[in-house]
Formats: C-alpha cells, structure tokens, sequence
C-alpha cells in the first residue's frame, strides 16, 4: 500500500509537471513562431472594371445671342414716417447737472491726451469699495438718481464703485471735491480702462 501511494504521488507530479511544461511552451511557442510562412488567402475581386469614357467632342461656337434690353427703374420717393418726439429730461435733472459742472475748466487747459498705443486717455473717480455687492449697488444707485455717471467693477472679492469715465481730468478732481462735500466719500482719481 504504501507503495501504491508513492506510485501515484508519482504520477500526480509528473502529470503537474507535464502540465507546466504544457503552459510554458504555449507561452513561449509565439515568440519562437512568428507565422512568417502563413501566407494569406487570395480573395477573388469583385470590384468591375472601370468603364469607358466616351470620346470627348468639341461643340461649334453657339450664336452670340443679343444682349437684353436695359430697362431704366425710376425710384420711388422715400415715405415720410411719424416724427420721434424725443422728451426731455426734467428741469431739475438739467439743473443740477449744470451746477455740478466745472465752470472755470477751459479745455485748451486740460486737452486730452494719447497713451502710449495712441488711446485717449480717460480717467474716473473711485469712490468706495466693498465685499458685499448689495452696498455697492446702493451706492450706484443713489449717485445715479443724483445725475452722476457711475458704474461698478468686480476685482477679487472686492466691489468698487467708480464714476465717470471723463476725458479731463481737472472735471474729475472738481467733482472729487463735490462729492465729498455732499456723500463724505473721498475718492481717489484712477485711469480708466475698458476691463
């Protein structure tokens, strides 16, 4: 009996290891074969041949036809449409806004000059920054009831509030002073830009 036992753990390691050898030749039996003599299979062609092209022939000249007839089209007038009656801005509005304008700034003083790419140079007043967006909507609001040019800018997590843009600069530095005296703002003037 104990010799059936070595007997058949004898045949169980050789049949593991035919087994391997099995594997390990698979494996390594297509690096060694690389099917160069397999040749493919010709495929028969079904493509037809190309046809034919007829023989081009050359037409004869065809009869120069008469040129049409140019009928002369007399414009019709314009129709006149419903003048646009354009309102005017309330009195008080007009007024204010003269009082706040420079009077004394002759623009052959402060000319307007170029940069350096050949922009006009335009400047505005920043009036206050803040990070909350709802105080600086407040603040344009209450200075656009009052006549002013105001606009606003996000940059980081601030929100300024500017007016203008102006081409002189001393309407600005006039202005910084009206501002301060009726909103207590003091403004700093900054070149204006289109971002």
């Amino acid at each position: 009996m104990a010799q059936d036992a070595l007997v058949q753990a004898s045949i169980r390691r050789r049949l593991i290891g035919l087994a391997a050898l099995l594997i390990i030749s698979l494996a390594v039996s297509p690096l060694i074969f690389d099917a160069a003599g397999y040749k493919e299979r010709h495929i028969e062609n079904r493509i037809p041949p190309r046809p034919e092209m007829p023989a081009i022939v050359e037409a004869a000249p065809a009869a120069v036809e008469a040129a049409p007839e140019v009928v002369e089209a007399k414009p019709e007038p314009a129709k006149v449409l419903e003048p646009v009656v354009v309102k005017a801005p309330p009195v008080e509005i007009v007024e204010a806004a003269k009082k706040r304008a420079p009077q004394d700034v002759a623009p052959s003083e402060d000319m307007p000059t170029l940069d350096a790419n050949g922009i006009p140079a335009a400047w505005s007043l920043q009036l206050a920054s803040f990070r909350d967006e709802r105080n600086a909507k407040s603040l344009r609001a209450e200075l656009t009831q009052a006549g002013y040019k105001v606009y606003i800018r996000r940059a980081d997590e601030l929100v300024r509030v500017y007016v203008g843009p102006e081409m002189q600069r001393t309407r600005l530095e006039k202005l910084k002073v009206t501002i301060k005296e009726q909103y207590s703002l003091d403004g700093m003037i900054v070149r204006f830009t289109t971002e």
